[in-house]
């Protein structure tokens, strides 16, 4: 969900074709979530084909909207998991929700989607305007790799995009990988409540390792 019409209509081509068919792997911590009751009100922000919404049905939850700027995914989500809500999202970053409706948004390897800071700000600010006080955000993404794989990647790409940890992958997306102070700077207005370091495999089956928050919105 990048910032430009330019970068949606890239990122949409690359997720509406080779993307919708893509397994993602981002593990959900069921622990971190253990105080919220079922009737939480939970938004899966970059949804995919619904492999979250299904996860949290499994835990209890029964009050889950996935949104997603794929038409083609989200038509995967409503098969994959037909007990949640699901939409496509036409105005990105913007959400038809009220304010401070929502307990609890999941964004999950979504800002590896969005390679421009001005994108990705853009969506952490409309998902705190969404959460209501004290609720919370859980992300899931990429922090730089240290392998020489990815570090070559970096430098080969960082003059095209004048940021070092976007690339573009073999079959055609354009990713980012952050700095930590990155993060941490783009989440200021959120209270750290936990993160861990796990190890995953991405969507095109390379070791990779997540950094995940838990974070809840401040009154501030």
């Amino acid at each position: 969900m990048p910032s430009t019409m330019t970068d949606i209509d890239q990122q949409l081509e690359y997720w509406d074709t080779t993307g919708a068919v893509k397994t993602f792997t981002h593990p959900v911590a069921a622990e971190w979530l253990a105080g919220l009751g079922d009737d939480a009100r939970v938004l899966d922000y970059g949804c995919g084909y619904g492999r979250l919404a299904g996860q949290l049905q499994e835990l209890g939850f029964r009050m889950i909207e996935g949104v997603d700027l794929s038409p083609a995914l989200v038509a995967r989500a409503r098969t994959t998991c037909p007990g949640a809500r699901f939409s496509v999202l036409t105005d990105p970053p913007r959400l038809d929700l009220p304010d401070g409706g929502t307990d609890l948004a999941l964004l999950f390897a979504v800002l590896t989607c969005i390679p421009t800071d001005e994108g990705q700000c853009g969506v952490v600010d409309e998902l705190r305007r969404v959460l209501r006080p004290g609720g919370l955000l859980y992300l899931s993404d990429y922090c730089l790799q240290p392998d020489e794989r990815n570090q070559a990647r970096y430098d080969r790409f960082s003059a095209k995009y004048g940021s070092y940890g976007v690339f573009e992958t073999g079959d055609g997306a354009v990713c980012r990988h952050h700095a930590p102070e990155w993060l941490g700077e783009l989440l200021a207005g959120f209270e750290v409540v936990r993160t861990r370091e796990i190890d995953v495999a991405t969507m095109n089956g390379h070791p990779a390792r997540i950094s995940q928050w838990l974070l809840s919105r401040t009154d501030a």
